[in-house]
C-alpha cells in the first residue's frame, strides 16, 4: 500500500477500492492509529454485508488488540447499530460500509465514545498520518499484555431503544413496502418492527453487497423506481428505502410520490418538540427547505442553520443541546441517540405520525412540503472560485438580494433562494434553488446553471 493514504481519508470517513487503494494491511494499521489517537483502553467493532467487510473488520480488531485494546465485535449491523452500541457501551466505535458506494468500494465510520465523530478536524487526520507512517516503517511494537477480542450481540437491544423513543402501541394498521436495496435494512428491519400492526412488504432484503438490483442510494431517483411501483401495485399506505448502510431512510407515499426529506424533517421536528413540551434547539443545514425552520418556530422551538455535513451538524447538536437535526440527504439526529443519525428513528416516527390519524401520508405530510425545490444539481467546472465569484457580481448589487457565505454562496431574496457550493474532492459545483412557486424557481435554476456552465 502506498504511504500516501489522502485519497481515501475522507474529511469524514476512511473510504476507497478494495484491495487497489486498501486491503487488510492497512485496516490493522488504522486499528492501531485508532486506538491510539482515541486514548481507548476498549473499542466495538461492526461491519455491514460486503464482501470484504468481515476481513477488514477482523484486522482492525488485530490491530487494536495488538496495542493491549478489548475489542468488542457485533458483526453484521447498519450504521446506526454501531452509533448504538458505542452510545449504550460508552465505547469508541469502527464501522466498516462504504455506504452507497458501489461494491468494490469499503470504508471505515469512526467515532468517540458515546458516538460522538471522528473528522478530518476530530482526530481522522492524526489516524492517517500515523497509517502512513507505519506503513512506511512498519507498525508499533505489540503491548505486552494483548486486547482480548468477544463477540457481542446489540440488534435486539438496539431495537428496543428505538422503540422506546416513538409510542407505536396505538397505531391503525398500515401496509408498508420496505426497500432494503440488498444492504443492511434487510437484517435491522424485521427485528425493529416486529409485533408492530403494520403489513411489512419487503424487497431486497436478502443481505448482498454486490447490490444485484440496483444501488444502495436511495437519493437517486433512479434507484426508487421498483419501491415506487410496487406502493402503488400494493395499495400500500407508504414505500421506505434504505441506503446501504441503513443510515438513511427515504420515504414514498400511497401514490409512490417521493416526499421530500426536508418535509421528513419538519414532521419530525414538530413530534421531537411536542416530546420536549414544544421547546428546544432543532438543527437544520442550508439546503433545506425554508419550512424547516418554519415548522420548527410554529411548534415553540429555535431553528439553528449550519453548514453540510454531519461533522458540522453533529458538533452543533453538542453545542447547542439540539434535540434533532435534519439534512436534506436524508439524514436525521436525534439527541436521544447521543446526537448520531439513525434513518430508522426517523421511520419510526413517520409511521407513528400516519397511523395516529386517518389520512393519507400525502395530506399528511403537505402542511410540511410548502415550496418548490429544484433538488441538488452537480455542474462539472474548470474553476470553482471564478463560478461563484461570477454568480456574485450577478447577484450581489441587486438591492432585494441577501449573500450568505456559511457554506458556498446562499444569494435568497423574499421569494426564493439558492445555494451553491463547491465539492470537496471533485469539479463541481452544487446547485440547490427554491422558490414560493415552480416558475420562480425554475427560472432562478435556470439563471444561475447558465453561469455555472458559462
Amino acid at each position: 500500500m502506498a504511504a500516501d493514504l489522502s485519497q481515501i481519508v475522507k474529511a469524514y470517513d476512511v473510504r476507497g477500492v478494495v484491495p487497489d487503494q486498501w486491503d487488510e494491511t492497512l485496516a490493522e494499521l488504522f486499528g492501531a492509529a485508532f486506538v491510539q489517537v482515541t486514548g481507548a483502553d476498549a473499542i466495538v467493532t461492526g461491519h455491514d454485508m460486503r464482501p470484504s467487510s468481515p476481513g477488514l473488520s477482523r484486522a482492525f480488531a488485530r490491530g487494536a488488540a495488538a496495542r493491549g485494546v478489548d475489542v468488542t465485535e457485533i458483526g453484521l449491523c447498519s450504521t446506526d447499530q454501531l452509533y448504538y452500541a458505542s452510545g449504550s457501551l460508552g465505547l469508541p466505535g469502527a464501522m466498516f460500509t462504504a455506504s452507497h458506494n458501489p461494491a468494490r468500494y469499503n470504508g471505515i465510520k469512526m467515532c468517540r465514545a458515546g458516538a460522538a465523530p471522528v473528522g478530518q478536524d476530530t482526530g481522522l487526520t492524526e489516524i492517517r498520518e500515523l497509517a502512513e507512517r507505519w506503513s512506511e516503517s512498519g507498525a508499533p511494537a505489540p503491548a505486552a499484555t494483548p486486547g482480548t477480542v468477544t463477540r457481542r450481540e446489540t440488534l435486539e437491544d438496539y431495537a428496543a431503544h428505538l422503540r422506546s423513543l416513538v409510542d407505536l402501541t396505538s397505531i391503525r394498521p398500515l401496509k408498508v413496502v420496505v426497500d432494503a436495496g440488498n444492504g443492511m435494512g434487510g437484517h435491522t428491519v424485521p427485528t425493529v418492527l416486529a409485533g408492530l400492526p403494520l403489513t411489512v412488504v419487503p424487497m431486497y432484503f436478502e443481505l448482498d453487497g454486490s447490490f444485484p438490483n440496483h444501488e444502495a442510494n436511495p437519493l437517486d431517483p433512479a434507484n426508487i423506481v421498483d419501491l415506487q411501483k410496487r406502493v402503488r401495485e400494493e395499495g400500500a399506505d407508504l414505500g421506505l428505502a434504505f441506503d446501504g448502510d441503513a443510515d438513511r431512510c427515504f420515504v414514498v407515499d400511497e401514490h409512490g410520490d417521493p416526499v421530500s426529506p426536508s418535509a421528513i424533517t419538519a414532521l419530525v421536528a414538530a413530534r421531537e418538540l411536542a416530546r420536549n413540551g414544544g421547546k428546544g434547539v432543532v438543527i437544520h443545514n442550508l439546503i433545506t427547505s425554508w419550512t424547516v425552520p418554519e415548522v420548527v418556530k410554529e411548534n415553540g422551538g429555535t431553528p439553528v442553520r449550519t453548514r453540510v455535513g454531519h461533522s458540522f451538524i453533529k458538533a452543533e447538536m453538542a453545542n447547542s443541546g439540539a434535540i434533532f437535526g435534519g439534512e436534506h440527504s436524508a439524514h436525521y439526529y436525534f439527541k436521544d441517540f447521543w446526537n448520531a443519525d439513525t434513518g430508522m428513528l426517523a421511520a419510526l416516527h413517520v409511521l407513528a405520525a400516519l397511523g395516529g390519524q386517518e389520512g393519507p401520508l400525502s395530506g399528511l405530510v403537505a402542511q410540511y412540503d410548502r415550496y418548490t425545490g429544484s433538488g441538488e444539481i452537480n455542474s462539472t467546472v474548470a474553476d470553482q472560485a471564478d463560478r461563484i465569484a461570477a454568480i456574485r457580481a450577478a447577484y450581489g448589487s441587486r438591492e432585494d438580494v441577501t449573500l450568505d457565505d456559511l457554506d458556498g454562496l446562499t444569494v435568497s431574496t423574499s421569494d426564493w433562494w439558492f445555494n451553491v457550493r463547491p465539492s470537496n474532492t471533485e469539479p463541481l459545483l452544487r446547485l440547490n434553488a427554491e422558490a414560493r412557486d415552480a416558475a420562480t424557481m425554475a427560472t432562478v435554476r435556470d439563471e444561475v446553471l447558465a453561469i455555472i456552465r458559462d
